[in-house]
C-alpha cells in the first residue's frame, strides 16, 4: 500500500476489556500497523456521551492504553493517545455539526439503540456523536478505518460529511472520502451467555465474557459454562443457522487460531462440545493469558503509561494543527 495511505481507530475507555474488543479491533491493528501509518486513540470524548465516574475514566484510559500496547502495538511506530488531550478532534467536530444534516443523524440506528424508548432523556452527546466520529477521522485526513458492522453506517456518514464540505467551500479533494477495513476472518464476538447478543461488559454475568485479564481457571469455567446446545458439531455451516451459541464458540475458536470456520468444522465434525470446549479454553489461554499479564504488569507503571499518552499526543497535535490551519482558511476564520 502507498505511504500515503492512513489508518484512525478508536477504542472507548470503558474499562476491562473483553475477547470481543480484541478480536473485533484490537487484534487488527496490530496486523494493520506492518503495512500503514496507524493512529490509535483512546476515545474518552466518546465515552462521555454517557455519565462516567471521573476517577474510573482516568483508571480506564490508562488500562486501554496498556490493553493497545499488550497486545503488540508499537508505540514508537504508531502514535497513540487520547482523544481529549487534542483540542483539534472538538473544533473540528464543531465545525462538522454545522456541515453535517439533522436529517442525516435521524438516520443512524445507534442512537435509537442506545437512547432506547425514551431518546428525549439521552445527551445532545450521543445524539451527534457520529459528527464526532467524523471529525476523529478527517482531522487526520485518514484515508482508512478499521470498522465493525455496527458502525459502517457512521463510517458512510463521515463520507458524506467529507464530500459536503468539499462541496460547500469548493475544495475539491481536501478531505479523502474514508474507506472501510473489513477483516474477511473476523466475526461478531456474541456473549457466552446468548449467542444471539453481542459480548459486552454492560451485561450483568461475567459468564458472558471473557475479559482480557482473565487467568487460565476464569478462561476454563467460563467455557465449561458457556451455552451449547447437546448436538454434534456438524460439518458445513448450513447447520449452524439455527444454533447461535454453537456458532458463536466455533466462530472464536476459528478467529483466534486465525483459520476459516470451514477449516474448524472439517476439523471437529462429529465431535460432542464436550470434546471441543477443552481445547477451545486451551486455545484461548494460549493467546489471552499473556496478554493478560502484560496488561496487568503495565498498569503497575502509570508513570510510563502516561508517557506513551503524551508523546503520542505531541505527533498528533502537530498533524491536526497542520490540518487545522488550512481548515480554518477554508472556513472563513480569522
Amino acid at each position: 500500500m502507498s505511504k500515503k495511505n492512513l489508518v484512525f481507530s478508536g477504542v472507548q475507555p470503558t474499562g476491562n476489556l473483553h475477547l470481543g474488543n480484541y478480536l473485533g479491533a484490537i487484534k487488527n491493528f496490530v496486523s494493520l500497523q506492518n503495512n500503514m501509518e496507524c493512529i490509535f486513540c483512546v476515545v474518552d470524548l466518546h465515552a462521555i456521551t454517557t455519565f462516567q465516574d471521573p476517577k474510573k475514566l482516568k483508571k480506564n484510559i490508562l488500562e486501554t492504553t496498556a490493553v493497545f500496547l499488550a497486545a503488540g502495538i508499537n508505540e514508537n511506530k504508531n502514535i497513540i493517545f487520547n482523544q481529549s488531550s487534542v483540542a483539534g478532534h472538538s473544533e473540528l467536530a464543531w465545525i462538522l455539526n454545522c456541515v453535517s444534516r439533522v436529517g442525516w443523524l435521524n438516520r443512524m440506528t445507534q442512537f435509537k439503540d442506545k437512547a432506547g424508548k425514551d431518546k428525549e432523556k439521552a445527551s445532545v452527546g450521543l445524539y451527534i456523536y457520529p459528527n464526532l466520529m467524523a471529525a476523529d477521522i478527517l482531522l487526520y485526513k485518514a484515508t482508512h478505518v478499521p470498522v465493525g458492522a455496527d458502525q459502517k453506517q457512521h463510517l458512510e456518514l463521515a463520507r458524506d460529511i467529507a464530500q459536503k464540505f468539499n462541496n460547500d467551500f469548493n475544495v475539491k479533494e481536501f478531505f479523502p472520502l474514508p474507506e472501510a477495513l473489513l477483516s474477511k476472518n473476523i466475526s461478531r464476538v456474541m456473549s457466552l451467555r446468548d449467542g444471539t447478543k453481542k459480548m459486552s461488559k454492560s451485561e450483568d454475568s461475567e459468564f458472558s465474557r471473557i475479559n482480557l485479564k482473565d487467568n487460565p481457571d476464569d478462561i476454563v469455567k467460563k467455557i465449561k459454562k458457556a451455552k451449547t446446545d447437546s448436538d454434534p458439531i456438524p460439518d458445513n455451516l448450513g447447520d449452524l443457522k439455527e444454533r447461535p451459541e454453537a456458532l458463536n464458540l466455533l466462530n472464536i475458536y476459528s478467529d483466534i487460531k486465525g483459520e476459516n470456520i470451514e477449516k474448524t468444522l472439517k476439523e471437529m465434525a462429529g465431535k460432542d462440545f464436550s470434546y471441543f470446549k477443552p481445547k477451545l479454553s486451551e486455545t484461548l489461554i494460549e493467546t489471552v493469558s499473556p496478554i493478560g499479564n502484560k496488561i496487568k504488569n503495565l498498569l503497575k507503571d502509570e508513570t510510563f503509561l502516561r508517557d506513551v499518552i503524551k508523546k503520542g499526543k505531541e505527533k498528533a497535535n502537530l498533524k491536526a494543527e497542520e490540518n487545522l490551519k488550512k481548515i480554518r482558511e477554508i472556513v472563513g476564520f480569522v
